[in-house]
């Protein structure tokens, strides 16, 4: 199946569990033959279903019972196909919609898009439990126990020699949560502070991961000041590099560069990443009022001088700047 084809019928799988909840006003689910719920209508109920405290909604058991549906004998052939390795690219994609509906605000987007990010863990889950390795509940109960655990200030431990944990500030959370990290199985193996850090993070991500934790043991800049001095150090070198004949010296410093501005971002408490990403989405809604504004012309950017759509650009970037229009408007 190729890519197109593979992501236009996982679209069409990954809403399946949503059509099965009730969207009608007047209906409430009931258990089929199947076990699995299914609208019926229901007498008496309000027009809207969702303040209507006498509908039943689809609950985690039912979602599981879809689940192992579309995956047993009989179910939907595109899903009994799929493996762990299948699905990752949908994963990553769901973990960014969601990002995005969080970005722009928008409380049924994101409701959409956790349920998107949900299935995707549900599905995995099936796939182990087939295998005998764990289950959705497993899953549950691992995260359950971990937040247990990591918050000893919250739920004191139950051993009466243990002495009470106390966190009454942020950054006492994060000691005590990466003290109790610390002394768990696979991380007490660990041999070096930058061990575990996932290589599929995107770069800026990890740059930022890398550095903030080599300045919790001090290997770090006293002040901004002395950040911002790198900063432009490392810009001196490209420059210089710029100058010289080898695309790989370029490369390097280019790189340095960025991982000093990564350093500078974390001193100011912003993330690099969504920096990034909100000015792609801030260049891409310029430049599509730019197409707008050049169609009303008659025109198209092919047709256009530089001057023209540079014009139209600073006019735009000033407006948005003035009505903050960009925010949300995605990609």
């Amino acid at each position: 199946m190729s890519w197109d084809a593979d992501f236009r019928r996982y679209a069409q799988v990954k809403s399946t569990i949503k059509k099965s909840t009730p969207s009608r006003a007047g209906w409430a689910p009931q258990f089929s033959r199947t076990g699995i719920m299914k609208p019926t209508r229901k007498r008496g109920s309000t027009a809207n279903p969702e303040k209507d405290q006498s509908v039943q909604k689809l609950t985690v058991a039912d979602l599981l019972k879809i689940m192992a549906r579309l995956r047993g004998p009989g179910g939907c052939p595109w899903d009994r196909e799929q493996s762990p390795n299948t699905l990752k690219k949908y994963l990553i994609e769901e973990a960014y919609e969601a990002l995005e509906a969080i970005e722009a605000g928008t409380a049924e987007a994101l409701k959409e898009e956790l349920g998107d990010l949900l299935l995707q863990i549900v599905f995995l889950s099936r796939i182990a439990e087939e295998k005998g390795q764990f289950s959705f509940l497993d899953v549950v109960h691992t995260l359950a126990e971990k937040l247990i655990r990591r918050h000893p200030h919250v739920f004191p431990p139950t051993d009466e020699n243990s002495a009470r944990v106390q966190a009454k500030t942020p950054r006492e959370v994060v000691r005590v949560w990466g003290a109790v990290k610390a002394s768990e199985g696979k991380y007490a193996k660990r041999k070096s502070l930058l061990d575990g850090l996932p290589l599929a993070l995107p770069a800026l991500e990890r740059a930022r991961r890398i550095s903030e934790r080599v300045a919790r043991v001090g290997f770090d800049w006293p002040d901004i000041k002395g950040v911002w001095k790198k900063v432009l150090e490392e810009l001196a070198e490209l420059k210089k590099a710029g100058r010289g004949s080898s695309p790989e010296r370029a490369e390097e410093e280019l790189g340095d560069l960025f991982f000093a501005l990564v350093n500078w971002a974390r001193f100011r408490r912003i993330s690099p990443e969504e920096a990034l990403r909100k000015a792609n989405r801030r260049f891409m809604f310029r430049f599509r009022e730019v197409e707008k504004e050049l169609r009303r012309r008659g025109k198209t950017p092919q047709t256009s001088t530089l001057e023209e759509m540079d014009h139209i650009w600073n006019e735009n970037k000033q407006k948005s700047r003035r009505q903050k229009i960009y925010r949300g408007s995605g990609d």
